[in-house]
């Protein structure tokens, strides 16, 4: 039987979306058997709120901002929270309902998380996705957020900064050894910073997270508002 380039060019594209769907198959069967297991996940993502922002939105939101992280004090960038984190989507709510966090562990993270509500709800929520217990999940947010060196221009911020994603990022390369800009996405609303979001490995190495960067903000051009009370 003659056999034309063509049909076997065919044949072959065939075999290779057959290979590829089998991997990907497989990649989703291995996630989906693990999922929401506390304790089973790929790394940890450190998101660090540009609080002013946080503010300004909400303000424009609901006419006003949460009291606990929008008084006069001089909040700049808080931590959101650490996230574990799949390659491809995340854990979430891995022990329902939660162990209880300890008021003493929830007031010893708030010079880091400026609200009691954020606190709990990033250990009910991602916190029990860690496998680690309270005290030592805790632990473990302070080690990445010491981990982050905060570039000098975004210190002492008294008036609206403009910036550009570029200028954020590299920012934050410069003064952290190790981090490359593939281990780093900022996230914005229509006009202003949100949040920097830094990748750990468990250990709490940087390291590389192409889908965390693929859901960074689009619009390049972007302002910061000022600190309050600074």
């Amino acid at each position: 039987m003659f056999v034309t380039a063509s049909r076997v060019t065919a044949l072959a594209a065939v075999i290779l979306s057959l290979t590829i769907g089998s991997t990907l198959s497989q990649d989703v069967r291995q996630q989906e058997r693990r999922q929401h297991e506390p304790g089973r996940f790929d790394f940890y993502v450190l998101a660090l709120s540009w609080s002013p922002s946080f503010c300004a939105a909400a303000h424009e939101r609901n006419g006003r901002a949460p009291q606990a992280q929008c008084s006069a004090r001089p909040y700049s960038f808080v931590v959101h929270g650490l996230w574990p984190q799949y390659e491809r989507g995340f854990p979430r709510d891995c022990q329902v309902p939660a162990p209880r966090l300890p008021r003493t562990i929830m007031e010893s993270m708030l010079d880091l998380m400026p609200s009691p509500r954020l606190v709990y709800n990033e250990w009910d929520r991602h916190g029990t996705c860690s496998g680690l217990g309270a005290a030592d999940y805790f632990n473990s947010v302070r080690k990445a957020r010491e981990t982050v060196k905060i570039p000098p221009q975004f210190q002492n911020v008294t008036t609206t900064l403009a910036v550009t994603l570029d200028e954020v990022e590299e920012a934050f390369v410069k003064v952290n050894p190790g981090l490359s800009r593939g281990a780093i996405a900022v996230t914005c609303d229509s006009k202003r910073l949100s949040e920097v979001r830094v990748c750990f490995t468990k250990d709490f190495r940087f390291r590389d997270c192409a889908e965390i960067d693929r859901r960074a903000c689009t619009n390049d051009k972007l302002t910061m508002p000022p600190v309050r009370g600074g």
